[in-house]
């Protein structure tokens, strides 16, 4: 709360500062355009004669700023064309200022007016499934058919494929959490056997935390999956070890030899490949040499050796490696003073291994795409600040890293082919033949310490107040995930952590039995299964998923390839296959 109030007395600073910047956030947009139309009439009669139309999606998630834009849009007229689409059940960004008002709000001031079209025919799911999640989002108190007298909701299943089907969703019981994730990892593998097709599946989680391992257990398989991922890119070994290299040219380039322990370390990169016992021999003859009175510097050793002649023809003042190593890192720091930012950071990629190294490794597209991150973000700060330096660079990464500001990244694992997993939020207007919803537990779900023990938004900020905000909140997320079934739905729980602690199911699941007889299916994994996967963990790695996409993606060109006279000459050119045999002996040889 302190660090809270703190940033409320700095706003207006932060403010001004963003303005001599002309810097903007995304919140600050909207109340830029909103501040300018309602200063400015001839600058909103414009916008108003050029929109006359105005369709607004998935309204139940606009926020206040985003809901006054549309209407200062639509304000020129008493019967404003306008057309807004939503489902109040799914509104699960309330963190994000969304409030579900703003859709009782509109239909109170078009009352007269308004044209109200509820839709209950559903086109994605059984019947049994929408019955199932009914029964969850009944017992939210802020819902429109609350508000809104004659509403109803009750969705009715009605493609014909599926409408007639009466598979029941199913809910399991684990011992462990470990089991649970076997026990979902099976059942994958048998459907996968069975024919169907790995994108038809969808398992759903609450958090990143539990998809990350879940997955781990997918590629003990080799199972393909396909999963989105936001990443702090100053986290990542790949970015650390480049920034560490900036750190220590920023270093040497302030005080000369003030930088060994940096240098220590970047010598241990795998792109110089020195063996580290060359590295220890070296650090040792500095220590036992005493450079600089008393004060030791392997960078000076390291050049001295580099450039002093040997002895004889049959020996050498400094393995290979090292030497080039040497040459790499004194032209670095040159460059330093002398060319851009951008500039330097290309020489280090270059010139240091860097490149080379990544595109001979296995997983080269993600590393490539992790270079191409933390290039654009140096590129972005030396197009804001065109006499940025080095240093300044370097401080402003160890700001953020002290403040815990990321640079996101997104990565995308396997293709949209493979089995999807997601959490309930990012898993919001998608639809899968197969839903698992796992850890379906209270401790993932409603009993989720926030962090410093959380704060709720000042009553003044909505005119109204619904009850249980939290577990409204909650169970509209839940139910999101629940209607993302289309015919067959799997709950599933643990009764123990790991490490035995007891473990208690989501109140959620409690709220489906109270209205439907399901029976809770008990499934214990057998100890040979679960040998099995504790050996799979220290087997050989996996072919990384990036090989898979290699080979989807070849495998389509090669489908729709048609010999001819000219590709049958290219061919024998050039010959695909012994390329593909040498760089893929396993698998795309045989396509």
């Amino acid at each position: 709360m302190e660090k809270l109030r703190a940033a409320v007395g700095e706003f207006k600073r932060f403010q001004q500062l963003m303005r001599k910047k002309n810097r903007y956030d995304f919140d600050d947009m909207i109340n830029w355009v909103i501040k300018a139309f309602e200063e400015n009439k001839n600058l909103l009669a414009d916008y108003q004669e050029r929109f006359q139309y105005i369709l607004v999606d998935e309204y139940q998630d606009t926020s206040g700023t985003q809901n006054k834009l549309v209407e200062l849009l639509i304000s020129y007229w008493d019967k404003p064309n306008v057309f807004v689409v939503g489902d109040d059940d799914q509104s699960i960004y309330r963190f994000q200022g969304a409030n579900v008002e703003n859709m009782t709000v509109f239909r109170g001031r078009y009352k007269e007016d308004l044209l109200t079209v509820v839709l209950t025919n559903n086109y994605r799911s059984t019947q049994p499934i929408l019955n199932v999640s009914k029964s969850v989002i009944d017992r939210n108190g802020e819902r429109l058919v609350n508000k809104i007298e004659g509403l109803s909701k009750e969705l009715i299943s009605s493609r014909d494929t599926i409408s007639k089907l009466t598979n029941e969703p199913i809910i399991i019981e684990y011992d462990t959490q470990s089991e649970e994730m076997i026990g979902t990892v099976k059942k994958v593998q048998q459907l996968l056997s069975e024919g169907i097709v790995p994108g038809k599946i969808g398992i759903i989680y609450k958090e990143n935390k539990y998809g990350l391992e879940l997955a781990n257990y997918f590629k003990l398989l080799n199972i393909p999956v396909y999963s989105k991922r936001h990443l702090n890119l100053l986290e990542l070994p790949q970015a650390r070890k480049i920034i560490l290299v900036l750190k220590y040219l920023a270093s040497e380039h302030d005080i000369s030899y003030s930088g060994d322990e940096l240098l220590f370390e970047v010598l241990h990169f795998d792109w110089f490949g020195i063996a580290p016992i060359e590295i220890a021999k070296l650090s040792m003859e500095v220590a036992s040499a005493g450079y600089r009175d008393n004060k030791t510097s392997i960078r000076q050793l390291l050049n001295e050796k580099a450039n002093t002649p040997a002895k004889d023809l049959f020996s050498s003042n400094l393995p290979e490696k090292l030497k080039n190593a040497s040459v790499i890192i004194e032209k670095l720091i040159a460059d330093v003073p002398n060319i851009t930012l951008q500039h330097l950071f290309e020489n280090i990629i270059r010139e240091a291994g860097i490149l080379k190294h990544i595109m001979e490794s296995p997983d080269k597209h993600w590393q490539l795409q992790i270079l191409t991150g933390l290039f654009d973000f140096i590129k972005e700060e030396t197009h804001r600040n065109p006499l940025l330096d080095l240093q300044q660079l370097v401080t402003l990464i160890e700001l953020m890293e002290k403040e815990d500001i990321s640079l996101p990244l997104v990565q995308v694992s396997g293709s949209d082919k493979g089995v999807n997993l997601m959490t309930a939020h990012g898993s919001k207007g998608l639809e899968f033949e197969y839903v698992f919803i796992a850890g379906c537990n209270a401790s993932f779900w409603e009993k989720k310490r926030k962090p410093g023990g959380g704060y709720k938004l000042p009553d003044t900020i909505f005119s109204s107040q619904p009850t249980a905000t939290d577990d409204e909140e909650l169970r509209r997320l839940f139910y999101v995930a629940l209607t993302r079934a289309e015919q067959h739905l799997f709950i599933s729980y643990s009764k123990y952590k790991n490490d035995g602690k007891e473990l208690e199911p989501s109140m959620f699941i409690a709220e489906i039995l109270d209205k439907h007889d399901l029976k809770i299916k008990n499934e214990s994994i057998k100890e040979d299964i679960l040998d099995e996967f504790s050996a799979l963990h220290f087997s050989d790695t996996s072919a990384p998923e990036i090989e898979k996409i290699e080979e989807e993606f070849i495998g389509g060109i090669l489908d729709k390839f048609v010999m001819n006279v000219t590709a049958l000459n290219n061919y024998l050119k050039c010959p695909l296959e012994f390329y593909f045999k040498k760089s893929h002996p396993n698998s795309i040889a045989k396509k």
